[in-house]
């Protein structure tokens, strides 16, 4: 596996970066000296925009390889301008989605947790929801998925809006994130949102081999060329 950088065109202002023992693998070359994969404003059209960040990692901010790559991302988007909300799916109390139906899908949960009262009325008013998950078992994280499934009481709310996908995975194989992948696909297709990047970290086992790469450069441009 080369060191070059490449970038894949998924969508209407969609990045997707394949990385293989954290150097990044590719469908299409742009540059090889850390070219922005974007031009800045692309997907924000020069405007500020209201983030919201899904950290889901249970692990420490000093172990965690994603989110590493997350507050990477975050320092990109807040350098130019842009306003990111942080939730921390792992350490916050939540509950999962029992399936009663009392939100009508348009409504309060009835759970009176941190879901409901931090990061809903984030989740409402945002622009842009960035999913960062490290991969157990070929799926996103536990955390992370209760807090998909609680998307229920808001569908229609939280429909329409941009998307950014991050995970990370010590697994090299080709196939290691096809199952998260079209996961992600699907929940971009049914919420209606436009996604406009998808970071698939494979071969990034630890917190060493991450911060060694040159992914936390990537990242960081991500987050500023939106």
């Amino acid at each position: 596996m080369n060191r070059r950088t490449f970038i894949k065109v998924v969508g209407l202002g969609s990045i997707a970066f394949y990385l293989s023992g954290c150097a990044i693998s590719t469908t299409e070359k742009i540059s090889d000296d850390n070219t922005e994969a974007s031009a800045q404003g692309s997907v924000s059209g020069g405007k500020r925009m209201n983030i919201v960040v899904i950290n889901s990692s249970p692990h420490s901010e000093a172990q965690s390889t994603s989110r590493y790559l997350a507050a990477k991302f975050i320092q990109g988007a807040r350098d130019i301008g842009h306003e990111v909300f942080v939730f921390d799916a792992a350490n916050e109390k939540t509950n999962p989605c029992r399936g009663c139906d009392q939100c009508g899908m348009d409504g309060a949960c009835i759970f009176d947790d941190a879901i409901e009262t931090k990061l809903m009325p984030e989740m409402l008013k945002a622009d842009l929801l960035v999913l960062v998950t490290p991969l157990y078992y070929f799926g996103m994280s536990a955390q992370l998925k209760i807090i998909v499934d609680r998307f229920y009481s808001r569908t229609s709310k939280l429909s329409g809006k941009k998307s950014i996908m991050i995970a990370t995975a010590w697994n090299s194989a080709d196939w290691t994130m096809e199952a998260l992948q079209k996961h992600y696909e699907t929940l971009v297709r049914y919420m209606s949102w436009q996604d406009v990047g998808q970071v698939w970290a494979t071969g990034c086992g630890s917190r060493s081999m991450v911060e060694r790469s040159e992914f936390g450069d990537t990242a960081y441009k991500i987050g500023a060329a939106l």
